[in-house]
């Protein structure tokens, strides 16, 4: 029976046209009648295929039934039609926007890298006993060498930024950054317990403050589990909300989302500072982590869409680089506030000014367009015209009188959850949310490499070598990632990043241990030094090209994933950037145990990941999908676009269809779309 109604709907009778058989997954009604046709890129990028209406009766008047239930084309072709009638980015008002979308991202970098100032580990000594005191049988001298680095284990700080790089810093230099001559090996798990029988302590801390949270409450010795658990809150805080507030954001719009995530954020941010135990800390950062999630989710969706294809990645770019404005700065800030609770203070306060969003920012226009919420859309736009004193007369393409027709259509919201109904969609989020997973888990395996205790390289021994060389290698990975983009578009550059990564993370696991080999002969000319300068080479371009995999993969499903579920898709990329962070606490916590194999399931991940980026289609100066149906049929393209002219010799499922409807609307007489082939695709 299913294959004599195939054949019935692909013959096609008088009046009849080829309901379009769901060949990737189920799609509401609604979605499959409204998909828009998108636009090929220049480079031979991906093509939103068009769908025939559809008919579920199949009899005559069928077709104005598909009429009444879909809204017009021409509404739901933002980038096509909308856009160019406001103005594009040529607006004064559209500018404005972005310019808001930009200035809290320096609020957001201080926020994401507060961790490393509030909780790192400082140096101890038991008060009373000296620095240079002699200590279970070693002498120590000065701050590098005192007890605390037989009592504590070298602790790598990590980054919260889901597009900045997570860092680590060496826990054996001092306060005033000289250069240590290096230790002894720490005495065994006795001599640590006798020396933690210690009532008080004195504490030199190396990030230019003079107390932090862990000289407050002595989280040291059998305390210093509590330090993991707090930088744990943070993080699982910011899980939690990418994947609560992106469903919320889809449903109600990211404007309340982004204004209650501000007011909440100053309640929590502001109480943390009055913490009385790192029990309370711990848990109003988990909330202060929640909000900063819908904080960023919120502005990362806004300012992509309000961008025009061919500037949605410049506007993003700055955004990330006036984050690490934050990041670079930090450490002035601490060193002006020099204690905790006044810093926390200060990272909070300027949140106050985001409080004027609630008249200036408006709701998402695209996102009312797409959710068919079009008499707010219709008033928004009217806003626009006003501020940018445009002459309604513009609309050339009858943008407002089709919106007049729409006004009574009822909203339709859609939920991140209707794309397990898809195919291609889930496929693509699911591809993405890997690669920000190992993206942001095997920088930590680089980082460490490099500043870890295992690397006696004096520089990267001191709090602001280490922390100014990871910022410097995230700004060196942003700026090499425009210009990779530029030319290779972003499945390109996302292979082309993960390659690195994949490259470096082998030949240091393989490499190094043949080298180390090697080493243990006399007559073989290697040393410990060549192989710490070997691992420092790997851990940069691992680094650099592990935080360009991050970050693009975010960029990538903001533009892959529909604009009715853009948030929910966004959110989910980040959570799991978020689990790859996860992963140094957790090692942290278990004394580095396990971190070779942690790092050897990463690397494993990393050639999966080059495997499944070809599966991802070219967005590069593509219109954004507006809802489910034109995500679905965001086809794949090959790596190497065609010839002009040349036709490939295999076809896809969805490209057969194409032909046998373009062969019925030659039938009927109908006209062929502009620019169509016998494949439907539009030619180079």
């Amino acid at each position: 029976m299913a294959i004599d109604r195939r054949r019935e709907a692909a013959g096609g009778g008088p009046g009849r046209q080829p309901a379009p058989a769901e060949e990737n997954g189920s799609l509401p009604p609604g979605d499959a009648a409204a998909s828009a046709p998108g636009r090929a890129g220049p480079g031979g990028g991906a093509e939103i295929q068009p769908l025939p209406p559809l008919h579920p009766g199949g009899g005559p008047h069928s077709s104005c039934c598909s009429a009444a239930a879909a809204p017009s084309l021409l509404l739901l072709d933002y980038d096509g039609s909308v856009l160019p009638f406001l103005g594009g980015l040529g607006g004064g008002y559209q500018k404005t926007l972005v310019l808001l979308t930009w200035i809290p991202a320096l609020f957001i970098g201080f926020s994401q890298f507060s961790d490393s100032f509030l909780l790192d580990q400082p140096n101890f000594w038991c008060r009373g006993a000296g620095k240079g005191t002699e200590l279970a049988g070693v002498t120590t001298t000065g701050r590098g060498g005192d007890m605390g680095n037989w009592t504590s284990l070298p602790t790598t700080p990590f980054s919260t930024a889901p597009w900045e790089a997570a860092g680590n810093r060496s826990n054996s230099s001092g306060a005033d950054g000289g250069d240590t001559p290096p230790l002894p090996s720490p005495p065994d798990k006795g001599d640590n317990a006798s020396n933690c029988n210690c009532h008080a302590w004195d504490y030199g801390i190396r990030a230019g403050l003079v107390q932090n949270v862990v000289s407050k409450w002595d989280l040291v010795c059998d305390n210093a589990w509590k330090v993991h658990i707090a930088k744990f809150s943070l993080l699982v805080g910011l899980i939690f909300g990418y994947l609560i507030t992106g469903c919320i954001a889809d449903w109600v719009g990211r404007r309340p989302v982004l204004l209650f995530s501000i007011i909440f954020i100053l309640i929590f941010g502001l109480t943390v500072a009055l913490s009385v135990n790192v029990t309370m800390f711990s848990t109003l950062r988990f909330f202060e982590g929640f909000c900063l999630a819908g904080i960023i989710l919120t502005l990362y969706a806004l300012r992509i869409e309000l961008c025009p294809p061919g500037k949605r990645f410049m506007i993003t770019m700055v955004a990330s680089f006036v984050a690490m404005a934050g990041q670079f700065l930090m450490p002035g800030l601490a060193a002006l506030c020099r204690d905790w609770q006044v810093l926390q203070a200060l990272i909070i306060c300027p949140f106050l000014l985001m409080l004027l969003y609630w008249s200036i920012f408006p709701e998402s226009l695209r996102w009312l367009m797409a959710t068919q919420q079009f008499e707010s859309a219709k008033r928004l736009i009217l806003h626009f015209t006003q501020k940018n004193r445009m002459n309604p007369e513009g609309d050339i393409k009858g943008v407002m009188p089709e919106l007049e027709k729409e006004l009574s259509r009822r909203p339709k919201k859609v939920c991140i959850v209707k794309v397990v109904g898809t195919r291609n969609l889930w496929k693509n989020i699911v591809v993405l949310c890997v690669n920000s997973l190992t993206g942001y888990g095997i920088h930590h395996c680089f980082a460490r490499s490099m500043m870890g205790h295992e690397v006696k390289v004096p520089l990267l021994e001191n709090f602001y070598a280490d922390y100014y060389t990871t910022a410097s290698i995230a700004l060196v990975s942003c700026l090499a990632m425009c210009v990779v983009v530029r030319f290779l578009g972003r499945r390109g550059g996302l292979l082309l990043f993960m390659i690195l990564t994949a490259l470096a993370s082998l030949l240091q696991l393989g490499l190094l241990n043949l080298i180390g080999k090697y080493s243990q002969h006399p007559d073989s000319g290697m040393s410990d030094s060549v192989k710490d300068k070997f691992s420092i080479a790997f851990s940069i371009v691992g680094m650099f090209a592990s935080h360009a995999v991050g970050s693009l993969s975010v960029f990538f499903c903001a533009e892959v994933t529909p604009t009715v579920i853009r948030c929910g898709g966004l959110g989910l990329v980040l959570a799991s950037a978020g689990f790859g962070m996860l992963t140094a606490p957790i090692i942290e916590l278990h004394n580095q145990k396990g971190y070779f194999l942690h790092h050897i399931i990463f690397a494993c991940c990393t050639l999966i990941c080059i495997i499944c980026i070809l599966l991802l289609p070219e967005s590069r100066d593509q219109n954004l999908p507006e809802n489910i149906s034109n995500g679905e049929h965001y086809t794949r393209q090959p790596l190497l676009p065609h010839k002009k002219g040349e036709q490939p010799l295999l076809l896809t499922n969805a490209e057969l269809k194409d032909y046998s409807g373009l062969h019925d609307a030659a039938a009927s007489g109908d006209t062929l779309p502009e620019g169509a082939t016998a494949n439907g695709m539009k030619a180079m």
